[in-house]
């Protein structure tokens, strides 16, 4: 890499998502860890049009860095924890095994569980927060940017892998404790709006700054509704754990695809939601769709038997299912990068609005110019293979992944 602050890099494409350069060329601010500039090349003009020092990247395509606004996981950490700065430790490393894979921040989520254990977890995830927001060379791998409860505040009916004796009912007490005990970082709580004082919960905690989710419900249609009308403007996995889509009673999945400005998250995995579905909800809601990954921190482990908290999960070509309960999915070994090829190819959304989902979109959830490729936003990048394969991952202006040395 070029000594001084200024780091210039070209390739064939640069999307940022909404515009593309071809060629194009993206200048870093290495220090301040910023994008500083955005140049479209002249293509017949070579390399003596370039600016000078530019790190040529070939025809492979820089997009933004991609955002997960839920995962549980990866690299066998797990997120929930007893002790704050083991939990902090446990997301550095789970953020390195998600750089590889192109992530360049995630919201660390939670499942359901005790209070003092979520307590615990809220304060490490506050404190890999601030280590991340203030590493003067930037974050060795993806950074933590906020959390996500999934859960206690769930339907036992649609509790999926969570564990029944760890729910709990809507306690706006409780809500206001995960807010302090956060610090700042608490983006997103799922809840299911059925559940006695869940509507008054949802406009509590927009009052707070905090989005809240519709998930894990069986509430019918009028009911989810009047969720997204309390101020609810999020999905949590989209299909799964919810009531259906039904041409009388069009269910929770229904109310989500026909409210304009909920977001839509979907696990791409191609396990919990077929091809199929992905495009005709990227139809209806246009977008609208976040991918996330749901990861369990079996996730990069391979098949087998593993711990998630105090069950097992068992993977078997890229499914995962509860030890007990083979029947019951249990997240997902998905990556974001695995996310972006299943939308783009067999879904069939193709390259721009699969990217979108990856990146601008949920981008806008998490705020700070996530997600995007624009002056004065964070220095997050990806530079990818054509076959949509990561060749390296930029977090803060710094590599934070690179096996073929492009920047050696």
């Amino acid at each position: 890499m070029p000594a001084g602050s200024a780091w210039t890099l070209v390739a064939g494409r640069v999307l940022t998502p909404d515009e593309e350069l071809a060629p194009g060329a993206v200048t870093l601010d290495r220090v301040a860890g910023v994008v500083t500039e955005l140049t479209a090349l002249d293509p017949s003009a070579g390399r003596g049009g370039w600016p000078a020092g530019a790190v040529d990247l070939g025809d492979r395509v820089v997009v933004p860095g991609f955002v997960d606004v839920h995962t549980h996981g990866g690299a066998g950490r797990f997120v929930n924890g007893d002790d704050p700065s083991e939990v902090a430790a446990d997301l550095a490393e789970i953020g390195r095994f998600f750089a590889a894979h192109g992530t360049t921040a995630f919201v660390a989520t939670t499942v359901s569980d005790s209070r003092r254990r979520t307590l615990a977890t809220l304060r490490g995830i506050a404190e890999a927060r601030a280590r991340d927001a203030a590493a003067a060379a930037g974050p060795a791998g993806a950074r933590v940017v906020g959390a996500n409860l999934e859960g206690p505040f769930i339907a036992p009916a649609r509790m999926g892998a969570h564990t029944r004796t760890k729910l709990r009912p809507p306690d706006r007490a409780e809500l206001d404790e995960w807010i302090d005990a956060g610090a700042g970082a608490v983006l997103l709580v799922t809840l299911a709006p059925e559940l006695p004082g869940a509507l008054e919960l949802v406009e509590h905690a927009r009052r707070r700054g905090v989005q809240v989710a519709v998930g894990h419900t069986d509430a019918d249609f009028a009911t989810v509704r009047r969720a997204f009308e309390a101020g609810a403007t999020h999905v949590t996995h989209l299909f799964n754990a919810m009531s259906p889509l039904h041409h009388r009673e069009p269910g929770a999945v229904g109310a989500a695809l026909v409210t304009p400005g909920v977001t839509l998250e979907v696990i791409a995995d191609l396990e919990h939601v077929h091809p199929a579905a992905l495009c005709l909800a990227a139809r209806s809601a246009p977008g609208r769709l976040v991918a996330v990954t749901d990861s369990v921190p079996a996730a990069g482990l391979g098949d087998g038997r593993h711990p998630l908290g105090d069950r097992d999960v068992v993977v078997a070509g890229g499914r995962v299912v509860l030890a007990d309960d083979p029947a019951t999915l249990a997240g997902s070994v998905l990556t974001m990068d695995r996310a972006l090829a299943n939308l783009a190819g067999p879904a069939g959304l193709g390259w721009h609005d699969a990217l979108r989902a990856v990146t601008s979109t949920p981008g806008a959830i998490v705020g700070g110019g996530h997600g995007r490729i624009e002056p004065g936003g964070p220095a997050d990048l990806v530079v990818l293979e054509a076959d949509l394969r990561v060749a390296a991952t930029i977090v803060g202006g710094r590599p934070v992944h690179d096996p073929g040395g492009l920047f050696a």
